[in-house]
């Protein structure tokens, strides 16, 4: 094999090849780069929410007359602790793959590096053997003719270039292997710093465990008082979802006959308009778009307050203590600071203003079929037939003179029927 053949065979295009493997390289760790920042960005909002929980607890801890309110603060705490953890091991993991796939190209790069150096040395051991000019002048002088001359003349010069081709790989993988150990140390060292956070954020979620299990001993010694406050709720909640109920109905019969005389103006010559359903909204083709875009938002929309901490769910549930106990709730309260306002979660128009009593009103906004409700308000900034914006203020929430504290109850419907807003709201 002559000296040109051997070049191609061993060492295709080094220069291109190494540019290539530096891209592929460069995607790779881009990619990386933004699966950890994407990690950091969650765990930095779970920071958040769990600074917001911890003034939450703070502020029931200091006015709630019982502990109920505190433990279920309290289990998010520490659900929250748990997702920051989660979130801090999947940066660990990932960190864990990225320096297995380095140490594999700094293996693969050493072995290449002394291949190299091998070669390259035999390659001077041989140039200094035949390193007089004398020698080159003898082995073209002594070609038996012209062709064999330039063909000899150009084997010396591609040898030449063979040889500083190898010098300057041996010098590129060199950086390339440089760099690979630079970034190596610097994930060694990030990996050691997320394992030291971890280790304690798993001693906060054991001290906040233990904070949780004097609550629950502290709610066990008031059991009779807690019943009773339950089902006192329950029966406070239950005629107001009735007064709901009553006014979500008359709203639609409006609706339906609002649209059915005005589908009797645009035909003169059509009958009259006959009764209306009050279960179930008649759409326009403009209501309609609304009630569509309403329902492809569905896990986007916005907070229906700036910061706050669900503190009772959607639905039939247990009471955190006592599992015999139930309650039912038709939407999510939402346990947030005084004199904080409630925010529309979507456009659209306002159906009601509610007097619940004289402390205690709701607004009802409507999306073409779809209803939101935020009750619980000390006062009102809006009125019946106003346009709203998603996050335009719509009134302030009440704080409980009793508890102290400042709870927003959201509900969602579609006509009559109740939605769990969990499923609507984004990251509830």
């Amino acid at each position: 094999m002559n000296a040109s053949r051997l070049i191609r065979h061993r060492f295709p295009m080094p220069k291109q090849i190494l540019t290539l493997v530096l891209c592929c390289i460069a995607s790779v760790g881009l990619a990386q780069q933004s699966q950890q920042e994407k990690l950091e960005a969650r765990k930095a909002q779970i920071q958040r929410e769990i600074l917001e929980n911890r003034k939450l607890l703070e502020s029931v801890k200091n006015k709630e007359k019982t502990a109920t309110s505190q433990l279920i603060l309290q289990q998010q705490k520490i659900g929250l602790k748990q997702k920051l953890i989660a979130t801090t091991e999947k940066q660990t993991k990932l960190l864990n793959n990225d320096m297995y796939v380095n140490q594999v190209e700094i293996n693969r790069l050493k072995k290449d590096l002394a291949r190299l150096r091998e070669d390259y040395a035999a390659l001077i051991l041989k140039s200094y053997k035949a390193r007089s000019e004398q020698s080159r002048a003898m082995f073209l002088l002594s070609s038996e003719n012209f062709l064999q001359a330039y063909k000899r003349a150009q084997y010396m010069k591609q040898y030449a270039s063979y040889r500083r081709a190898q010098g300057e790989e041996i010098r590129q993988k060199s950086i390339e292997l440089d760099v690979y150990n630079q970034k190596i140390n610097v994930q060694k060292a990030a990996k050691e710093k997320l394992l030291v956070e971890n280790q304690k954020e798993k001693q906060a979620l054991e001290m906040e465990k233990q904070e949780q299990e004097k609550i629950v001993q502290e709610i066990k010694k008031d059991k009779k008082q807690i019943t009773a406050d339950i089902k006192k709720k329950q029966q406070e909640t239950k005629a107001i979802d009735r007064q709901i109920d009553k006014l979500i109905r008359e709203a639609i019969a409006a609706a339906n006959k609002k649209t059915a005389v005005a589908a009797a103006k645009k035909n003169p010559g059509s009958a009259a308009p006959k009764a209306t359903s009050d279960t179930k909204i008649v759409l326009t083709p403009e209501s309609k778009i609304i009630a569509d875009n309403f329902r492809a938002n569905k896990g986007k929309l916005p907070w229906p307050v700036e910061k706050g901490a669900v503190t009772l769910g959607y639905g039939t549930q247990s009471h955190p203590v006592y599992k015999t106990l139930e309650v039912h709730n038709s939407g999510v309260e939402i346990t947030t600071e005084a004199s904080t306002n409630a925010r529309a979660v979507f456009g659209g128009e306002v159906s009601r203003v509610i007097v619940i009593s004289p402390l205690n009103k709701a607004v009802m906004i409507q999306h073409g079929d779809y209803f939101t409700i935020y009750q619980n308000l000390s006062s009102v900034s809006v009125s019946k037939g106003d346009k709203v914006q998603m996050k335009q203020s719509i009134g302030k929430i009440r704080t409980s003179g009793e508890t102290g504290k400042t709870v927003l109850k959201f509900l969602i419907l579609q006509n009559t029927v109740y939605n769990n807003p969990q499923d609507w709201i984004y990251n509830m």
